[in-house]
C-alpha cells in the first residue's frame, strides 16, 4: 500500500474552457499545454463541492483516443488529492459513454460502493490522434451529463482558478490489468479499481432484450449481419455481444479493434465516413460488395451514436439508409411488442428540436406524451428522471431510452435486431424474411414519410467555418424573421412551388421538470405544408464553428413516399441555401457532409 501527500500547484486561468453541449473539446495540442487539463478538472471538483468529493467513488474512462491514458493518470492523482475515496477505471481505460452511464447507475463495488459521478474522456465522433481532438465531460450520479447549472459553475471556476491539488508520490496505476490498487493519503485510504469494460453493460443489455429471439434471427441462413465499430470503443463490446452472446460470425465485425487514432479515420457513423460498411452493404457508387448483408450498423468513437442500413435495392437507391429521425420513430412504434423492457408501455417520447417530426406522428397515433427539447442529451435526462420519457432520439445519429442517461449506439442496434426478430418470429423458416426495407416502408405507409436531410458546413475535415461568418449568417436569419412577407417574397422568387412560411423563431425551451429556460437553440422557418428549415451552430467541434442546416418535408400521400430524398427535398434545399446566403457568409459552395 503506497502513501502519497497532497501538493497545491499554483496556476492561473486559461481562456476557452467553456464546456459545450458535450463537455470540453479541443485539439490534443491544447490539452497537453501545462495546467490545461488540471485547471478544468480542479474547476470541476470545485463546482461539485468538497463535501460531495470527500469519500466519493468516481468512474474515469473513455473511448481510448490519443492522450486518454495520460489524462486518466492525471485525474486519478487529482481525485486522490481532492479526497475522493475510490476510482473505477475500465480495463485499458476503455468504457463507452453509454457504458459509463450504466456503470454509474448499476455497478456495485465489492465493498458495496456506488459511483457518485464520472469523468468521460471522449470527443465522440471527432477524429483522434496527436493532431486531432480530445475531450472531457463530467456525468452526474444519475449517469447523465452535468446540467447547465453545473457546467456554468465549472466554466466560472476556470476563469478564476489559482491552484489545483494533485497527489505527490502516487505512482501511475497499471490500467491494462484488472485488479485493485490501494494507497493512503491525508484523508485515509484511496483505491483504484480496474475492472472489465464490458461485463456491466452486457448484463444490462441482456436484461432489456430477448437475446434468445435475436440469436435465432442471427442464426437464420437468410439473415446476414455486419457491424462496424470504426475502430472506436464499441469494438470492446461488439465481439462479446454479437459473437459470444448472439452467435454472429466474427467475420461480420468490421474495424472492431479500438485504436487511439481510430485507424486514421473519422469515427462518425454516416454515409460519408463509414466507407467500408457502406461498400459492404452495397450502397457505394464506386466499390460494392456483390452480396451485401441484410442488415448493417455502425458506431461512433465513444459508441453512443449509431447508423442503421438495409440492403440496397438498386444501384442508385439509398432509401434503406434509415435516417436517425425515422429510426427513433420506428423503435418507439414497435418497442412495446418487440422489446421486453417496454412490455408495460412507454411513459412518453422525446426528440431534439432539429430532428424530424416523425416521432411526433407516432406519439399522436399512440397517445403518448411528447417532448421537443434542445440539442443535448441532458435535456432528455431530466424527463427520464421525472418518469416522463422512455424513448428518445436526435437526428445526429443518437438514440436511446431510460435504461441509462446517455444515447446508446449498441442499444439502438439491438433494438433494431429485436424488431426484425419480432417481425420474423413466425417466419424464420419461410421463403423471405421481413427486412429493414419492409419495416421502413410499412412505417411510412402507416405514419407518412418525413423527407429529411442535414447539410454540415465545415472548411474541410480539419478546419471549420470561420466563427465570425457563421455568427453573421445566424444574425442575418434572425433579422429576416421580423418580416415574413419579405421572406415569402424571396422564397417565391427562388421557387414558386414552395409553400409559404407561416412562423419563424429562435427555439426556446422551458424545462417542464426544473423550470430552467434555454434560449437561442436554433433558428426555425416553419412552412404552411409542415415543412421546416432549421439553422443551428454545432457545439460539438473542437474549434471554429460548424453550421448545420436541417431540411424537412412531410408527405402523407402513399403514392409519393417512395421518392429519393434528395430529389424530393431539392426545392427546399435551393430555398434554404439562397434565403440564408450560405455561400456568401461561409465561402462554401457545397456542404462538407450531407446526411
Amino acid at each position: 500500500m503506497g502513501a502519497f501527500k497532497v501538493t497545491r500547484v499554483q496556476t492561473s486561468p486559461i481562456d476557452g474552457q467553456k464546456p459545450g453541449t458535450s463537455g470540453l473539446r479541443k485539439k490534443v495540442k491544447v490539452f497537453v499545454q501545462p495546467h490545461y487539463l488540471e485547471n478544468f478538472v480542479q474547476s470541476t471538483f470545485n463546482a461539485l463541492g468538497a463535501d460531495k468529493m470527500k469519500g466519493a467513488t468516481l468512474v474515469v474512462s473513455g473511448d481510448g483516443r490519443y492522450y486518454s491514458k495520460d489524462a486518466i493518470q492525471i485525474i486519478i492523482k487529482m481525485a486522490a488529492a481532492n479526497g475522493v475515496r475510490r476510482i473505477w477505471v475500465g480495463q485499458n481505460g476503455l468504457l463507452s459513454t453509454p457504458a459509463v452511464s450504466a456503470v454509474v447507475r448499476e455497478r456495485v463495488g465489492a465493498d458495496g460502493s456506488k459511483a457518485n459521478g464520472a469523468f468521460i474522456l471522449t470527443a465522440s465522433h471527432n477524429p483522434g490522434g496527436p493532431n486531432e481532438d480530445f475531450g472531457i465531460k463530467y456525468n452526474m450520479e444519475n449517469g447523465g451529463p452535468a446540467p447547465e447549472g453545473v457546467t456554468d459553475k465549472i466554466y466560472s471556476n476556470t476563469t478564476t482558478i489559482k491552484e489545483y491539488l494533485i497527489a505527490e508520490g502516487l505512482p501511475d496505476v497499471d490500467i491494462s490489468k484488472i485488479g485493485l490498487s490501494n494507497f493512503t493519503g491525508p484523508d485515509g485510504q484511496f483505491d483504484v479499481d480496474v475492472f472489465d469494460s464490458a461485463s456491466d453493460y452486457v448484463k444490462l443489455m441482456k436484461s432489456i432484450f430477448d437475446f434468445q429471439s435475436i440469436k435465432k434471427l442471427l442464426s437464420s441462413p437468410k439473415f446476414t449481419f455486419c457491424y462496424d465499430a470504426l475502430h472506436g470503443v464499441a469494438g470492446a463490446y461488439a465481439k462479446r455481444i454479437f459473437v459470444e452472446e448472439l452467435g454472429a460470425k466474427e467475420s461480420s465485425l468490421l474495424n472492431c479493434v479500438p485504436k487511439e487514432d481510430f485507424g486514421g479515420g473519422h469515427p462518425d457513423p454516416n454515409l460519408t465516413y463509414a466507407k467500408e460498411l457502406v461498400a459492404r452493404m452495397g450502397l457505394s457508387k464506386t466499390d460494392n460488395n456483390p452480396d451485401p448483408p441484410e442488415f448493417g450498423a455502425a458506431a461512433d468513437g465513444d459508441a453512443d451514436r449509431n447508423m442503421v442500413l438495409g440492403k440496397r435495392l438498386s444501384y442508385f437507391d439509398f432509401r434503406f439508409f434509415v435516417t436517425p429521425s425515422d429510426s427513433v420513430a420506428i423503435i418507439a412504434a414497435n418497442a412495446v411488442q418487440a422489446i421486453p423492457y417496454f412490455s408495460g408501455g412507454l411513459k412518453g417520447v422525446a426528440r431534439s428540436m432539429p430532428t424530424s417530426a416523425a416521432l411526433d406522428v407516432v406519439a399522436k397515433h399512440l397517445n403518448l406524451k411528447f417532448f421537443e427539447v434542445p440539442t443535448g442529451w441532458k435535456f432528455f435526462g431530466n424527463l427520464m428522471d421525472d418518469g416522463q420519457c422512455s424513448v428518445c432520439g436526435e437526428e445526429s445519429f443518437g438514440t436511446g431510452s431510460d435504461h441509462i442517461r446517455e444515447k446508446d449506439g449498441i442499444w439502438a442496434v439491438l433494438a433494431w435486431l429485436a424488431i426484425i426478430a419480432y417481425k420474423n418470429k413466425d417466419n424464420l423458416g419461410g421463403d423471405k424474411l421481413v427486412t429493414v426495407e419492409d419495416i421502413v416502408r410499412q412505417h411510412w405507409s402507416t405514419y407518412g414519410r418525413h423527407y429529411y436531410t442535414r447539410y454540415d458546413y465545415e472548411v474541410d475535415a480539419c478546419r471549420n467555418v470561420d466563427a465570425g461568418g457563421a455568427k453573421e449568417l445566424m444574425a442575418y436569419l434572425v433579422k429576416l424573421q421580423s418580416n415574413l412577407t419579405e421572406v415569402n417574397n424571396i422564397i417565391k422568387g427562388i421557387r414558386p412551388d414552395v409553400s409559404n412560411v407561416v412562423n419563424a423563431d429562435e427555439f426556446e425551451y422551458k424545462d417542464p421538470v426544473d423550470g430552467s429556460i434555454s434560449k437561442h437553440q436554433g433558428i426555425r422557418y416553419l412552412f404552411e405544408d409542415g415543412s421546416r428549415l432549421v439553422f443551428r451552430l454545432s457545439g460539438t467541434g473542437s474549434e471554429g464553428a460548424t453550421i448545420r442546416l436541417y431540411i424537412e418535408q412531410y408527405e402523407k400521400d402513399p403514392n409519393k413516399i417512395g421518392r429519393d430524398s434528395q430529389d424530393a427535398l431539392a426545392p427546399l434545399v435551393e430555398v434554404a441555401l439562397k434565403l440564408s446566403k450560405m455561400q456568401e457568409y461561409t465561402g462554401r459552395s457545397a456542404p462538407t457532409v450531407i446526411t
